[in-house]
């Protein structure tokens, strides 16, 4: 018997990659989108219209989805041996808008070509 997982095995650790990667993918996605629209329509409503309703509603449900994203990318770090460089870099580009994008992007070519971050 040898050592290294037999193709099944290795089968299943791509199968549970892949599947961290798709819930990063789809959670940063909404996050990028909920950030953006806090700041592009919320904020400006907030304090140049004298109307908050768009930051009470958008405000706490991106609060609770960027803690799902948080999740979600550490799952994937933590299956792709990421350092925690590259796991601290990807859990804070949520914060910023557009970067969750970005970081989406590069995130899924690094995985899928079995490279780290």
């Amino acid at each position: 018997m040898s050592g290294s997982p037999g193709p099944a095995r290795a089968a299943a650790i791509d199968v549970r990659k892949a599947s961290a990667l798709l819930r990063y993918r789809i959670i940063a996605i909404v996050v990028g989108i909920g950030l953006i629209a806090l700041v592009v329509v919320g904020m400006p409503l907030k304090y140049f219209a004298d109307n908050s309703t768009v930051v009470a509603v958008v405000g706490p449900a991106h609060g609770a989805l960027y803690v799902l994203y948080l999740i979600a990318a550490f799952d994937l770090s933590q299956r792709c041996k990421w350092s925690w460089k590259g796991t601290l870099a990807v859990l804070l580009a949520g914060t910023i808008p557009f970067l969750s994008f970005v970081a989406e992007r590069v995130v899924t070519r690094k995985v899928r070509a079995g490279g780290r971050l």
